[in-house]
C-alpha cells in the first residue's frame, strides 16, 4: 500500500483496523468513516436497457440504484459519496461495449449491469482486456442480476463480482422445495433462448431427476429473448402437454406476457419462477394465480426492517416498487471494502471485497473469495392476497409474494470450478 506520506499511511491503517475490529453493522448504518476515503465521490455507471420491451424494467432499476446510492452515501463506513449515472444499452452486447468505452473515457471505475447474461459475458471480457491494457485505470464489474453460473465457474474473472444468486443456486432451492410437493407431477420447461434460459432448463432437468425422479418433463421450449409479444401459442402447447407445472426463468415482458396469456387461455397449473416480482408481472397476474405462482429469490416484498422502510419511501417518491435489492448488497459491500482498503482505487478495493462478510438486508452474507459469488439466503414465496404480516402490494394489485420457505446460505450454495487468475499471481 503506497501513500504520499507516512502520516497518511498511518491514518489509513488505523481506519482499516477500526473497521475490521467493529461488529457487523446493520444495512445502511455506518461506523466512523475511514479518513483516507472520507468525502470522496465514487462514480458508478449503470449499463442496461431503458428502451424496448425490457425498458420498463431498466427504468425501475436505474431509479432503484440511484435511490439506494443516496441512502448508502449518507451512511457507509468509508465515508464516500456514491454517484450513479445510466446508459441505455438496448439489451445489446455491442451497445454495452460502447457504453463501457463512454464510461471509462469519463474516468468511471465501477460498472453496474444485470439484465442479460449475454451482455454480462461481453462486459466481463471487455473489462478484463481494458484492465490489462490500462494499468492505473482498472474497472470493477458489479453484477446485480446476470445469473449465468459460468460467470463464477469456467468464465470466472477477478474483476467481476456477483451479488445475485446464480441460476443453479436458485434451482437448488426451488427443486428442494418441489421435492416435497407431490402435486408436482408433469413439468413443462419454458425459457428464453440465451444462456440463463438454457441453464434453467439444464439444471431443472438435472436436479429434478436427482430429487424427484418420478416427475416427468412433458415439454420444453426456448423462445427469443424480449421479442415475443403473444404467448398464446406457447400456453396452448403447455395445456396440450398435460403439464400441471411450468418452470420458467423468464423475466420482464417475457414473463408478464406469458402469465397474461396463461390467465386469458385458462391455464390453471402452477408456475415456478425466478422473477414474478419484476416490473409488469404483478399487474399481469392481478388476482389470478393465487396460491399457484411461486418465486425463488434472495429477497421479497415483505422482508421487514430497513428494506420495508426503503420500499415504503420509494413507493411514495416514485409510485413504483423497489425489488432489485442486490443494489443494496453491492453498495454496502463497496462501502465496507473501501473502508477496509483505505482507498477507492479498484486495485485495492477488489482484494478487500474478496471474502468480505457483512450484514445485509437478508442476513449475514459473504463474497466468496474463490469465485466472487455472494453467498446468501434464498426465499421461496407464493402469490397471495396482501395483508396481515405481509401487507406490501406491488403495482397496487392487492396481492403480494408471501414467504413459505427460507433456505440459508449453506443450503442454496453450490460448488464452483473457478480457477481464479489474480493479478500478479496473488
Amino acid at each position: 500500500m503506497k501513500f504520499a506520506s507516512h502520516a497518511l499511511a498511518l491514518s489509513a491503517l488505523l481506519a482499516c483496523a477500526a473497521v475490521q475490529a467493529q461488529a457487523p453493522a446493520k444495512p445502511g448504518v455506518a461506523a466512523a468513516p475511514a479518513a483516507a476515503t472520507k468525502g470522496q465521490v465514487v462514480k458508478l455507471m449503470w449499463i442496461d436497457p431503458l428502451t424496448g420491451l425490457m425498458g420498463p424494467v431498466g427504468t425501475n432499476q436505474l431509479k432503484s440504484v440511484q435511490f439506494l446510492a443516496e441512502k448508502f452515501s449518507a451512511s457507509n463506513p468509508a465515508g464516500v459519496k456514491f454517484e450513479v449515472q445510466g446508459i441505455d444499452n438496448k439489451l445489446s452486447p455491442a451497445e454495452s461495449l460502447n457504453a463501457l468505452k463512454a464510461a471509462t473515457d469519463q474516468g468511471v471505475r465501477y460498472v453496474l449491469q444485470g439484465n442479460g447474461s449475454s451482455v454480462a459475458g461481453a462486459l466481463i471480457d471487455a473489462i478484463d482486456k481494458h484492465n490489462a491494457r490500462n494499468p492505473g485505470k482498472e474497472v470493477i464489474f458489479l453484477n446485480y442480476a446476470a445469473v449465468d453460473p459460468d460467470f463464477t465457474n469456467s468464465k470466472c474473472n477477478y474483476w467481476h463480482f456477483r451479488f445475485d444468486g446464480d441460476t443453479s443456486m436458485k434451482m437448488e432451492a426451488m427443486t428442494t422445495f418441489i421435492k416435497d410437493k407431490q402435486d408436482v407431477k408433469n413439468v413443462y420447461l419454458l425459457n428464453q433462448n440465451y444462456s440463463h434460459g438454457q441453464q434453467v432448463t439444464k439444471y431443472a432437468k438435472e436436479m429434478l431427476a436427482r430429487k424427484r425422479p418420478d416427475v416427468k418433463i412433458v415439454g420444453e421450449d426456448l423462445h427469443p429473448l424480449a421479442q415475443v409479444r403473444d404467448f398464446a401459442p406457447y400456453v396452448a402447447k403447455i395445456k396440450a402437454s398435460g403439464a400441471d407445472t411450468v418452470i420458467t426463468g423468464n423475466w420482464g415482458s417475457d414473463l408478464s406476457l406469458l402469465v397474461k396469456a396463461a390467465n386469458e387461455g385458462g391455464y390453471t397449473g402452477k408456475f415456478y419462477t425466478y422473477y414474478t416480482g419484476v416490473t409488469g408481472t404483478p399487474a399481469a397476474l392481478g388476482t389470478g394465480g393465487e396460491g399457484r405462482v411461486f418465486q425463488v429469490a434472495y429477497a421479497h416484498y415483505n422482508m421487514g426492517g430497513q428494506s420495508d422502510a426503503w420500499a415504503k419511501e420509494f413507493k411514495a417518491k416514485y409510485n413504483d416498487d423497489l425489488y432489485t435489492l442486490a443494489f443494496a448488497h453491492a453498495l454496502n459491500a463497496l462501502g465496507n471494502a473501501m473502508a477496509k482498503a483505505g482507498s477507492t482505487d479498484p486495485v485495492k478495493v477488489a482484494p478487500a471485497l474478496e471474502g468480505l462478510k457483512y450484514t445485509s438486508f437478508n442476513g449475514e452474507v459473504e463474497m466468496r473469495k474463490t469465485d466472487h459469488q455472494l453467498q446468501q439466503p434464498l426465499f421461496m414465496t407464493v402469490w397471495q392476497k396482501a395483508g396481515g404480516k405481509f401487507p406490501y402490494s406491488p403495482e397496487n394489485t392487492g396481492m403480494t409474494l408471501v414467504p413459505v420457505k427460507e433456505y440459508p446460505s449453506y443450503v442454496s450454495s453450490t460448488p464452483t470450478s473457478c480457477q481464479m487468475k489474480r493479478p500478479g499471481g496473488a
